[in-house]
């Protein structure tokens, strides 16, 4: 046991500790908030979202579904859970939704769980395509211990080869034909591809999470009207809401909803985060009136990024298509393997863009790739319109084509974005439409 000297000591420490975290957290913030968040997978929620993530629901369990509870006290959050499912149906224009489910990788292990059995065949787009890391043996389809073959790619326009896909489904009929990306700049060619699944009785999987925002408003495409029996995704990227996940099915089947609904409880989750499914809640009510503008406008800036960065000298994927049809843009700078992704990211950083290195097709090593995976939703969810994306690209090329001290061109950046503090497309309490940060 410590004496009083070891209790004050160990208190001292513990209170230096906490206080240095805090520390940290501020920093985080000061960070994103002077600079640019430029992450592809990331967004900010309103403070009416914060609000409910930060309540007492954050402590408390829920299990099952509305008004089917295992404990006592739920009575209030069945309230919220049934608005959320509600809500989700309008929203994605689905019979069938889950919100309960804690991020999109849990989202894909449960639909997975529920779709086919260890030893069952899957096809998905391979990571070195941009396929998600669940989508690999690495990650949900090898704990689901699935047998994956990935289709072939056609490189030029960044998507699946469509005959030559539809050639793999038939030949392996997957219990399971998973399509979608991590990285994702166009629509996937869903109808030809699923109608090749459906011909070998194969179920047709669709991971939105990068692309769940800009569906849902009606600005990428319609996966659960092109074929997708099932549709998973991210409820924190283009959807802009808390950490956590869906699972959404065009199917009225109600044994094949029960089977998705089990999945995740008690398949996958036992608490689900009750605090996180609130704020997806407030997130749904606010994209119902918000998010038909703000998927449009993220698309506009993406597609108004790549050109500009073009403009600069970059070398940018996909331009015989306009480089993006998402919130993505990707480029190249240097040689496949090269680390010349990593080295221009950490520069970005130090002049205050906050970027992510990503393997581009051709590229084997996933810690020195090539490229950079770039996002624009976090921009425009602050405001910033076509015009700012010329401003943005010019900051890039000042860091990474015309060596200028990073230093520099961050006072810059922090400058530039101090016009960029309040936060879109949200509800709010006075006439701005938004909320500082």
């Amino acid at each position: 046991m410590l004496g009083s000297e070891g209790n004050w000591k160990a208190k001292k420490e513990n209170l230096e500790l906490a206080e240095k975290v805090l520390k940290s957290v501020e920093a985080s913030g000061d960070l994103y908030r002077e600079g640019l968040g430029m992450i592809a997978s990331e967004n900010i929620v309103s403070p009416l979202v914060q609000k409910v993530v930060a309540s007492d629901l954050h402590g408390r369990y829920a299990e099952g579904l509305p008004y089917k509870r295992y404990y006592q006290g739920c009575d209030d959050f069945d309230t919220i859970e049934e608005i959320g499912i509600n809500l989700a149906q309008e929203v994605f224009n689905t019979p069938f939704a889950n919100i309960q489910s804690t991020s999109g990788t849990v989202s894909n292990i449960a639909a997975l769980k529920a779709l086919a059995k260890p030893g069952d065949s899957i096809t998905a787009v391979s990571t070195a395509d941009g396929g998600h890391i669940s989508h690999a043996r690495m990650g949900a389809v090898g704990l689901r211990d699935l047998n994956l073959s990935t289709y072939p790619w056609n490189e030029e326009r960044m998507e699946p080869d469509i005959d030559a896909a539809a050639e793999l489904i038939r030949e392996i009929k997957p219990k399971i034909a998973l399509f979608g990306q991590s990285v994702f700049l166009f629509p996937t060619p869903l109808e030809e591809l699923a109608n090749a699944a459906h011909e070998v009785g194969s179920t047709v999987m669709y991971d939105g999470a990068h692309v769940l925002g800009l569906i849902a408003g009606g600005c990428f495409q319609d996966p659960l009207r092109e074929g997708a029996d099932v549709m998973t995704g991210s409820s924190h990227k283009t959807f802009p809401g808390p950490q956590g996940g869906f699972i959404l099915s065009s199917s009225e089947d109600p044994t094949f909803q029960r089977k998705l609904n089990s999945a995740v409880f008690p398949g996958t989750c036992s608490s689900y985060h009750l605090h996180h499914v609130t704020g997806k809640v407030i997130a749904l009510a606010e994209f119902r009136e918000y998010g038909a503008s703000l998927s449009e406008n993220t698309v506009a800036n993406a597609r108004a990024f790549g050109s500009a960065l073009a403009s600069e000298g970059f070398d940018v994927l996909a331009e015989s298509r306009g480089y993006t049809e998402s919130h993505q843009v990707l480029t190249r700078h240097g040689e496949l393997d090269s680390g010349a992704g990593a080295k221009a990211a950490r520069k970005l950083e130090d002049a205050g863009i906050i970027t992510n290195m990503n393997m581009l097709p051709g590229d084997t090593k996933a810690m020195t790739p090539s490229g950079l995976r770039l996002g624009v939703q976090e921009l425009t969810r602050v405001g910033m319109g076509v015009d700012e994306m010329t401003d943005v690209a010019r900051f890039y090329a000042r860091v990474l084509l015309e060596n200028e001290d990073p230093k520099k061109v961050k006072n810059d950046v922090s400058a530039f974005k101090s016009n960029y503090q309040i936060i879109r497309y949200c509800f709010n309490e006075d006439e701005r439409n938004g909320y500082p940060l």
